[in-house]
């Protein structure tokens, strides 16, 4: 048993209102700069819905994630070393800026310039890459007044493979948001697939970074990630990707993305597992096995023999307090509510849900039915306006059995916590039906629904004494092995997540940045001297 720790995050989904605020606040604390205008490291998509980047979950197009061999193995879809060899100067599976959106701003000057006249002045979008007049088409956030129509829900790959059983009739439309960032994976395959060995995973919290001096923007990570949260910045030539605010973890602080939420739908922890027991969890056969494989990695931090093994290897005493204080450990293992998404890509991912449950309490209600009755509740989770295969699609790699007794357990919380609500006397049997006590369904009720901050976010501070070596510390991808494409070689150097020139080069107006970007000598024809190629001439006045 080779214990290690991993910030991960929660997501309720009951409460997200698709406001958006995550996105705004992570744009403005992250990709706010020249190059990254298309990039979303947090969005909020509308399912059902074609998601961002489009289809981005047909990884039969895109490639990514892993594959399991004949012999129990696994390995990057997208290809192993010898394939990645042969393709090193090609990588076709990647997302055109269509698939994304090209990013627009609007002629606003022209609104304050344009002379007196018959007709009120517009503004016209522009695009942000070229500088010239654009039409609006697409953005990260499209599907939100559209989902559940059949034209945006035909490309939702998920609901394609349960189309047999979720009809899109008008009055069996469903609607529910889904927040996103990168799951920062115990097995990430972006890691796997980069040649340089840019990516890689710190030893000390598990989150997954990118070494900007690293990078050679070979772009195979954009391949390799399954959810595409790696993206490509077109003025530097590197990738950039969702770094789980670990400057503000690393003082104890949630990422910005929570700090934020108006729904306070996102919860912080730490969690224990076992590092030696990834790569086997991983690989499993059957796919519906994955989640249950997951969890079994997790180790229980109030086991004594856990915590004197993570304290050999050389965990802090309170980091090992702050993972039994963890929500994310009471979510995921002690009140089984919360999923992971899409883990037949088998990436072991750290982003966590609590499927939605509101609408049935509405359905019920509207039938005439009293509609916070346990048995009433019980009886109409498998008739939820949501269906249960569609949530099985994201969270259980098709498995219906523990989405439907997550919902049960939720409906029970709802049923339970009512009739305390309304004086009348605790039905323990509510609780005995899904197998927890009164005071287990008092618990969940409270971290679901009035949790404060301090019980939401429960981060320990990284120790000042470590500081010289935190940022050098990394682990390697469990399934990836040594070879001629860096996976896993070496100690990653220092990451720079901003240097002194990207501050400069930022987004800072409503105009397209005049700055030469960065000549990729892959894609270069080789004729003439494209601007950015050389360091541009200084005259008399900047010496």
């Amino acid at each position: 048993m080779r214990v290690m720790a991993q910030m991960a995050m929660v997501m309720n989904l009951d409460k997200c209102i698709g406001c958006h605020t995550c996105s705004v606040t992570c744009k403005q604390a992250w990709t706010n700069r020249s190059g990254v205008e298309y990039v979303w490291f947090n969005n909020v998509e509308s399912r059902p819905g074609q998601g961002y980047p489009r289809t981005y979950e047909d990884q039969e197009r895109w490639q990514g994630g892993w594959v399991r061999t004949r012999r129990g193995k696994l390995r990057p879809r997208a290809g192993g070393r010898l394939r990645k060899l042969f393709s090193i100067f090609a990588n076709p599976k990647l997302p055109s800026m269509g698939d994304y959106y090209e990013p627009w701003t609007y002629d606003y000057e022209h609104l304050l310039s344009a002379p007196a006249g018959d007709d009120t002045p517009v503004a016209r979008p522009k695009s942000l890459l070229t500088g010239k007049d654009t039409t609006v088409t697409w953005s990260a956030n499209w599907d939100d007044s559209l989902a559940g129509g059949n034209e945006i829900a035909a490309g939702d790959p998920v609901l394609r493979q349960v189309s047999d059983r979720v009809k899109q009739e008008y009055e069996k439309a469903f609607l529910f948001f889904l927040p996103r960032i990168c799951e920062h994976c115990l097995n990430p395959s972006c890691a796997a697939s980069c040649p340089s060995g840019a990516i890689y995973k710190r030893a000390e919290d598990g989150i997954v970074l990118v070494d900007q001096d690293r990078c050679r923007g070979w772009r195979m990570c954009v391949t390799g990630c399954p959810y595409k949260k790696v993206y490509f910045n077109h003025r530097t030539g590197k990738a950039e990707k969702c770094t789980f605010c670990f400057p503000r973890i690393e003082i104890g602080q949630p990422t910005i993305c929570s700090e934020t939420c108006v729904g306070r739908l996102r919860y912080l922890g730490l969690m224990l597992y076992d590092a030696d027991a990834v790569a086997e969890a991983a690989a499993v056969e059957d796919e519906k096995d994955l989640y249950a494989a997951q969890r079994s990695v997790f180790l229980d931090p109030h086991d004594p023999e856990v915590a004197a093994a993570a304290g050999r290897a050389g965990i802090p005493d309170d980091w090992i307090d702050a993972a039994r204080r963890s929500p994310i450990w009471d979510l995921i293992v002690k009140y089984e509510v919360a999923l992971p998404l899409h883990p037949e890509y088998r990436t072991m991912p750290m982003v966590w849900y609590i499927p939605p449950l509101s609408p049935v309490v509405d359905v019920l209600r509207d039938t005439g039915h009293d509609g916070e009755n346990a048995g009433n509740l019980f009886g109409a989770v498998d008739a939820l306006r949501i269906p249960v295969d569609y949530l099985a699609g994201l969270f259980t790699a098709g498995d219906p059995a523990p989405v439907r007794a997550v919902l049960n357990r939720l409906a029970a919380m709802r049923a339970y916590q009512r009739r305390v609500n309304l004086g009348e006397p605790r039905d323990e049997s509510i609780a005995a039906a899904v197998g927890m006590t009164g005071a287990g369904m008092d618990d969940m009720y409270r971290l679901l629904a009035i949790a404060k901050y301090e019980e939401r976010y429960v981060i320990p501070a990284a120790h000042a004494e470590d500081a010289h070596r935190l940022e050098q510390l990394g682990t390697e991808c469990p399934v990836a092995s040594s070879g001629p494409f860096g996976e896993a070689s070496g100690t990653p150097a220092p990451i720079d997540v901003e240097n002194f020139h990207m501050l400069r080069e930022r987004q800072t107006a409503d105009e397209v940045t005049d700055v030469p970007r960065r000549v990729n000598l892959l894609t270069w024809d080789g004729r003439g001297r494209p601007a950015g190629m050389f360091p541009p001439k200084r005259d008399e006045s900047d010496r």
